[in-house]
């Protein structure tokens, strides 16, 4: 049956923890030689995309895990399948380091098919290089979850895989099984200079200790005001891994103790910050540049999506489109338009249906 070992201990350890939270962006975490891994499992399925781009909002590398069975690929990586859209929202959302696993190559024809890993590799490679990623810095990994082949040790049953090899301007790297490429990561430059941001994931109510907001520190190190609520309160502790930190800096994934705030005061899509220094706060308005990627017909000034932005989920509408943008360089191409459609980039000023943070980019 395809719901293989390794997704059952997952999800098996993922329902125990958190004394029976079960949280909907999966959170688990490993070790491997090199790093402490925290795997933010994306679901596969259509109704999950807004919680997959909370999740992959706050990765430092994509694994895009293929399906190479008769049939299974094909339908994934099609028009509207989610190998696409998974790996367009991963180039998207900031996430520039991905990795392949080929995987089910236990059920190939004939099983553990060369031919197979071959032309699943060409064919991602081209749409990865669409989307912008360089195929040749990306580790394609044939595996097998279900029999776990290539994922922590060599598979005996692939001789004719030689190794996967990476070439990117930081060097080289290469390696056989999945847990090697994930040792070849490079680390993203941390911004422990700004301003403290650190949007939440999730807020937990946890007996005992009070009220325990989750989510990963994005810039900066110190914490206590929440925006936009504008609540202050003090941090009591800070968590990450089960060991408690002085400090949580850029790229940790915590769990903090904060004092007389409860639950029903805080929600996933808040920022946290410091309250004495350039704190988060909710904006009115602002101006973004948008890319349609896949909308059917026009857009034009009115239209009111739903944005995910870090963790926030909320309506903002195309108060105005101000120009038209060319999507490589940025330079305007025509002021005012009417409307925009699939290709085009633009400059809109977005209006949110209530407040939301936002920073400006730089």
């Amino acid at each position: 049956k395809g719901s293989f070992k390794y997704a059952w201990v997952l999800d098996k350890l993922k329902a125990e923890r958190e004394r029976g939270i079960t949280i909907d962006i999966a959170l688990w975490k490993f070790e491997t030689a090199k790093y402490y891994v925290t795997i933010i499992d994306a679901p596969g399925h259509r109704d999950f995309i807004k919680n997959m781009i909370t999740g992959t909002s706050q990765a430092d590398c994509a694994v895009l895990i293929v399906a190479a069975g008769v049939g299974e690929f094909e339908a994934g990586i099609s028009k509207n399948g989610q190998t696409r859209e998974h790996a367009l929202l991963a180039f998207t959302l900031g996430v520039k380091q991905l990795i392949v696993g080929v995987n089910k190559m236990d059920s190939t024809e004939p099983p553990y098919s060369e031919n197979r890993f071959e032309e699943i590799k060409k064919e991602v490679s081209s749409y990865i290089k669409k989307i912008g990623y360089n195929p040749a810095a990306v580790a394609f990994v044939p595996i097998s979850g279900w029999h776990g082949d290539n994922m922590l040790e060599v598979s005996t049953k692939m001789g004719w895989f030689k190794g996967w090899n990476v070439e990117r301007k930081e060097g080289k790297a290469d390696g056989k099984c999945l847990i090697e490429a994930l040792d070849a990561i490079l680390p993203p430059a941390r911004p422990t200079d700004k301003p403290l941001r650190l949007p939440l994931q999730d807020v937990y109510k946890i007996g005992g200790i009070g009220t325990v907001p989750v989510g990963r520190v994005e810039t900066g190190v110190t914490v206590v005001v929440f925006a936009p609520a504008n609540l202050t309160t003090e941090v009591k502790s800070v968590e990450m891994h089960h060991e408690a930190l002085q400090e949580a800096v850029p790229g940790d994934n915590v769990g903090f103790n904060v004092k007389n705030v409860s639950v029903k005061e805080l929600r996933r899509g808040y920022v946290a910050g410091d309250s004495k220094a350039s704190p988060p706060r909710g904006a009115a308005d602002f101006t973004a540049q948008v890319i349609v990627l896949n909308h059917p017909g026009q857009i034009s000034n009115g239209y009111t999506p739903v944005l995910d932005c870090h963790t926030a989920h909320i309506a903002c509408k195309f108060a105005e489109i101000k120009e038209k943008v060319d999507r490589r360089t940025g330079k305007s191409t025509e002021d005012n338009p009417k409307a925009i459609k699939s290709g085009d980039a633009a400059i809109v000023n977005l209006v949110p249906s209530k407040p939301m943070c936002v920073e400006s980019f730089q």
